[in-house]
Parts: structure tokens; C-alpha cells; sequence
């Protein structure tokens, strides 16, 4: 069964960079859309990214629009999430998960077909 990890999560200072990171164990990414989502303490998990299965699409939520870039390396079987300008706003675990149908549901949490254990990001001075 195909799984997905995350990984990169840090501190980082306002304003700073992160990678994330979301590997595959199988041929998932050639199967589903893949989002990228996060939940802040206290707050719902939400959407913030997704690429789709083609690779050839990647669909942002407003507030990183600008600030994180989706990307797949299929030779490495990753997908990485870029975040630069980081705010304590981003601060969350995020998760990496495939999602079900097409990309109008690739960034909503209930379309997520399993979660992994997600990478923590703390955006802080």
C-alpha cells in the first residue's frame, strides 16, 4: 500500500524559508492529485496547495499565493513544497495527502483519502 511521508518542518524566523518534503513509497502521484494542507492550533485543517496527478497543474489558497510553490521530481518519487517568506500565520503541521476526484477537490480536507503524520512549522522570533 502506497504511503506518503512528510518531512522539513522547523523553526523558522519570520520572514525565512522551509522545503517540504513528501515522498512516496509507491505509484501514488501517478494515481491522485496530491494537496498540501496545514492546521494551525486551535483552527481546522485546511487546503493550501495541491498539484495534480498529471503534474502539469498546482492550485494555491490566497494566503500563500506568491509566498510557497508546489513541484513534483517524479526520479526521486517527492513532492516539495517551497515556502518563502514565511509568517507566524504559517505556523501548523502540515500534511501532504492524496485526494479523491478532480482538482476542484484536491485542496478540501474531505476529499483526502489518508493522512500521514505530518511535519511541524513554527514561524517565530
Amino acid at each position: 500500500q502506497a504511503q506518503l511521508v512528510e518531512s522539513g518542518g522547523d523553526l523558522v524566523q519570520p520572514g525565512g524559508s522551509l522545503r517540504l518534503s513528501c515522498a512516496a513509497s509507491g505509484n501514488i502521484f501517478d494515481v491522485y492529485n496530491i494537496g498540501w494542507f496545514r492546521q494551525a492550533p486551535g483552527k481546522e485543517r485546511e487546503g493550501i496547495s495541491c498539484i495534480a496527478v498529471s503534474g502539469g497543474s498546482t492550485y494555491y489558497a490566497d494566503s500563500v499565493k506568491g509566498r510557497f510553490t508546489i513541484s513534483r521530481d517524479n526520479a526521486k518519487n517527492t513532492i516539495y513544497l517551497q515556502m518563502n517568506n514565511l509568517r507566524p500565520e504559517d505556523t501548523g503541521v502540515y500534511y501532504c495527502a492524496p485526494t479523491f476526484g478532480s482538482t476542484v477537490y484536491c485542496t478540501d480536507p474531505t476529499a483526502v483519502l489518508g493522512w500521514g503524520q505530518g511535519t511541524q512549522v513554527t514561524v517565530s522570533s
